[in-house]
């Protein structure tokens, strides 16, 4: 016996306290928007891991926040405290469900509360009631379009800008551009004076010094006198200018000529056999050249009015070549811009991006729009769409308003092309249990009516951001656009909540394949949330 006992002393000694779980709330009755103080309190052992509730957990009470309190130990024991903030927007009776506490991953409960949310008392002998203000249309805002225009406006400006500064502005003229508008006389008497005062013969650069100066008067008589001086030899050359003294077309005399075959010969020497003459030979020669270049321009004939107007003709379609040109390549680069940013936009983005944004698309403008977040019907659902919801005028089917006590039907405006989002709600005479699957077989023939063929059905639940569970039947069809002979493929969804004398509809459909309309339909069902309480 007493063996026994000693072995059952280490058992007690070592044996773990069980870990307790409390909770309690402040209140059990709150108006409209106050909030409720929910604690609870976890008594473990310091070793244990405590997973406390995380989010909407309190429905149908809404979570605003949870607090963590500062952990006080106790030996090995500890003490954990999370307060929760409460609220709930409806008036009623409403039950907190017990909340799961994990401890090692063994699950606790807590008790169950019961709250009353009163309404907010109002004094209609001081506060006069008013009738709910009827929906008005408001213009839809330009403002991103005009956005897009002014960078449009700002990308051409500048543009054309650059074009202008770079082609088509009369740019001021360097001094090499200046020399070469001066008649050829004129250009040769400047470009001697330059020589004049050139280094060359200094710098015992001889050659450079007749190689320039004969040049120099080669291109004069080419210009001027219309003989091929450039690439004549020095014999050809005289003999060309002799045959046109001996036909009366240049009045040179014969002394004149001689002594430019004497510089030509000179400057062939120098350039060709290294001949080196004096300086003072070297600067009588270029003054004897400027001489020569005087005596032939007075030795031309006066030009005809004919040939003076074909000299100007011929300058005024120079100029007109050169503005031209500065257009086309102002042009090109414009055109250049535009493809260069149409290619890498389209790279970057995708061609059906790039075409919907420059050509328009119905449902990318919805998406890229102005949304607009609002609650529809009673019991209200809450969604964020393109554009407000417009409320319809719907007539029930015979024998309905026996059963039927309100229904509210919400439509999107006008939209070109297959895209289409609804909200109704309706409330019963009687606390029945809707019939989902009856409802969504209405909504099917709804669309066969409208045109829609091969409907394929698929079901699955469907959970709105505050947790609220419901149907989701959605599919695909076949639509035959009426008064057309096109066929356009089409996706749906129908949404079905509800409860006791309740339902909630919200049906989606858009062309199958359309992009911006999946976009559109993800952001709505994101935002979809709806009220369980009547």
């Amino acid at each position: 016996m007493t063996f026994l006992f000693l072995f059952m002393i280490p058992i007690i000694g070592f044996a773990q306290e069980k870990p307790k779980v409390t909770s309690e709330i402040d209140t059990t009755s709150i108006k409209i928007g106050e909030q409720i103080q929910y604690k609870i309190t976890v008594e473990a052992d310091s070793t244990d891991v405590v997973f406390f509730p995380e989010g909407q957990t309190f429905s149908p009470l809404e979570t605003v926040e949870a607090i963590m309190l500062d952990t006080v130990k106790n030996n090995k024991r500890v003490t954990l405290q999370r307060i929760y903030a409460l609220t709930q927007f409806d008036s009623g009776a409403y039950t907190i469900p017990p909340q799961r506490i994990a401890i090692n991953e063994q699950p606790f409960f807590t008790d169950s509360f019961q709250i009353k949310v009163a309404d907010v008392v109002v004094d209609t002998t001081k506060q006069k009631m008013f009738d709910i203000k009827p929906l008005i249309e408001v213009e839809k805002s330009n403002a991103r379009l005009w956005r897009i225009l002014l960078w449009i406006l700002v990308v051409l400006l500048i543009v054309g800008g650059l074009v202008y500064w770079f082609f088509l502005r009369k740019k001021p003229l360097t001094e090499e551009e200046k020399e070469a508008l001066l008649p050829p006389y004129d250009r040769a008497l400047l470009e001697l004076k330059k020589l004049e005062n050139s280094k060359y013969l200094i710098q015992d650069e001889y050659k450079k010094y007749y190689s320039e100066l004969t040049d120099i008067v080669r291109s004069y008589l080419e210009e001027d006198v219309n003989v091929s001086a450039l690439e004549s030899t020095t014999g050809q050359l005289i003999a060309k200018l002799e045959m046109l003294k001996d036909a009366g077309d240049l009045k040179l005399d014969d002394e004149t000529i001689t002594q430019f075959q004497k510089i030509l010969q000179t400057a062939d020497l120098v350039k060709f056999a290294k001949s080196k003459p004096s300086t003072s030979v070297a600067e009588q020669d270029r003054a004897l050249v400027e001489q020569i270049v005087v005596k032939t321009h007075e030795a031309l004939p006066e030009p005809t009015e004919e040939e003076l107007l074909l000299t100007e003709e011929y300058l005024e379609e120079l100029a007109r070549k050169k503005q031209r040109k500065k257009i086309y390549w102002a042009a090109a680069i414009f055109a250049g811009l535009l493809i260069f940013g149409g290619g890498l936009s389209i790279a970057y983005y995708g061609l059906k991006e790039v075409k919907d944004t420059v050509l328009g698309h119905p449902t990318k403008e919805l998406l890229e729009g102005e949304w607009v977040t609002s609650s529809y019907g009673f019991p209200p659902i809450d969604l964020e769409t393109p554009d407000v919801l417009i409320r319809q005028e719907v007539t029930l089917p015979e024998g309905a308003e026996e059963v039927v006590k309100s229904h509210q039907t919400f439509l999107n405006g006008k939209v070109d092309g297959l895209f289409s989002v609804s909200a109704n709600s309706t409330t019963y005479k009687e606390e029945v249990e809707p019939d989902f699957k009856a409802l969504v077989d209405a909504n099917l023939a709804n669309f066969e009516n409208m045109g829609v063929r091969n409907i394929l059905t698929k079901e699955d639940k469907f959970t709105t951001k505050s947790g609220v569970v419901g149907l989701k039947t959605f599919g695909t069809g076949t639509f035959d656009i009426p008064d057309t002979k096109e066929t356009r493929k089409i996706e749906y969804i129908i949404l079905c909540f509800g409860g006791k004398g309740f339902v909630q509809q919200v049906i989606i459909y858009h062309e199958k394949g359309d992009t911006y309309a999946d976009q559109i339909v993800s952001r709505i069902l994101n935002t979809l949330d709806v009220k369980t309480q009547t």
